[in-house]
């Protein structure tokens, strides 16, 4: 009976074809928006995670000043030195590594060509607490970060601007007054999370950049890298104990330095993006119900114009239920190949779009099949009251409508 029940379903979607697609328009738009929104949400959370995760495994950065950002330095706070570099490496226990960062705002030349960027000054460690590799070169020697050496490494946009279809090891590069040889080419990175470009800068030896750029031994950020399995929150209070003592504060003074757990900041990010995805997913799921009211008005409008069919039906011995189950199942039919045509376009939508907006196409089979299933419910729900009017008309009061 329900296979019978189905094809003649069927039958009456195929008759209006023009009217049933827009039945089902509501429908169409509800799924593929909602699964849209999910899907391009979860990949901006991916690419969050990726673009943090890029600063460093497991890394803290500690900054003079009370708290991060704009203004956050503080009046007075002394900025680190080497001797705070060589504290926390012997003196903290679950650190894999400890690396300075330095930096100064300078135009770089090579031959014809010139650009704005950053240089950094800081030792090898800089490359493990920050997940650095060398697509081509070698690193500093030691006897290079001794001395202060005349030797550079730079980042990917630089090698582009710069030194475009030419190998750019061995070749001099001039920074302010000084000029350096470049020894080694960083592996690309792309944007930070923030939009900063990784990419375009210039690494010198840290005593370099203090020597030759800055003049002054400021370092003013500590790169710390734990161990795997080390616990954050115990190396904070130590790392805050130890800084708080060579900085010389008082029991009841104010930290004049902050520490950011880039874990911690990738959580609370992750989280946002989560949240916002949330919300437009509510918002999308508001058209399924509009798509669910659209079905409901127009099975009222063909119960309303297969009166006299339904009269047939009942007075040839047609009982209730079975009436009912067709006008369902007919509503049913209906929401779930919207929900079918729905998935389709969200798929192709989210692939184009995450492609546009530079984000990894994040499939989900679980949200698309709740929108499915969802779509299917709302045919039952919306489709009762039409399908329970049909099964409940008189059969003599139907055989007289015109």
């Amino acid at each position: 009976m329900i296979g019978n029940t189905l094809l003649l379903a069927i039958r009456e979607i195929r008759r209006n074809l023009l009217r049933s697609f827009l039945t089902i328009l509501g429908i169409v738009i509800g799924v593929s928006a909602v699964i849209t929104m999910v899907t391009l949400g979860r990949g901006a959370t991916q690419a969050v995670q990726a673009q943090i995760a890029s600063l460093g495994t497991n890394l803290l950065q500690i900054r003079p000043g009370q708290r991060m950002g704009p203004g956050g330095g503080g009046s007075g706070a002394p900025a680190f030195r080497e001797a705070d570099l060589d504290a926390i490496a012997t003196q903290i226990a679950g650190v894999a590594a400890v690396a300075p960062e330095a930096r100064s705002s300078v135009t770089v030349v090579a031959g014809a060509r010139n650009w704005s960027t950053s240089v950094t000054g800081t030792t090898n460690a800089w490359l493990r607490t920050g997940n650095w590799t060398l697509s081509a070169g070698r690193a500093f020697e030691d006897t290079e970060l001794r001395a202060g050496s005349a030797v550079c490494l730079i980042g990917a946009t630089l090698q582009r601007e710069l030194f475009a279809g030419t190998d750019p090891l061995g070749q001099t590069l001039r920074i302010k007054q000084f000029s350096c040889s470049v020894v080694g080419v960083l592996a690309a990175k792309g944007q930070a999370a923030m939009g900063m470009d990784q990419d375009d800068t210039v690494v010198v030896p840290l005593r370099t950049l203090q020597r030759r750029v800055t003049g002054s031994l400021n370092i003013g950020t500590l790169l710390v890298s734990l161990e795997d399995g080390a616990d954050s929150r115990a190396v904070q209070a130590s790392l805050r104990q130890l800084l708080r003592e060579r900085r010389k504060l008082g029991a009841s003074d104010d930290d004049n330095f902050n520490i950011l757990d880039t874990q911690q900041l990738a959580e609370t990010m992750s989280g946002t993006t989560q949240l916002m995805t949330s919300l437009l997913g509510a918002v999308a799921a508001v058209s399924l119900l509009v798509g669910g009211i659209g079905i409901m008005n127009i099975m009222l409008v063909s119960v309303t114009e297969r009166t006299r069919e339904i009269g047939v039906r009942l007075a040839i011995g047609a009982l209730e239920h079975e009436v009912l189950l067709q006008f369902l199942i007919e509503a049913v039919v209906l929401s779930s190949f919207g929900g079918l045509v729905g998935i389709v376009l969200a798929t192709a939508a989210s692939i184009g779009l995450s492609s546009l907006l530079a984000m990894p196409y994040a499939f989900q089979p679980g949200i698309n099949g709740l929108a499915f299933v969802f779509s299917a419910a709302i045919g039952v729900v919306f489709g009762y009251v039409p399908a329970r009017r049909a099964a409940r008309l008189d059969p003599i009061e139907a055989l007289r409508h015109e």
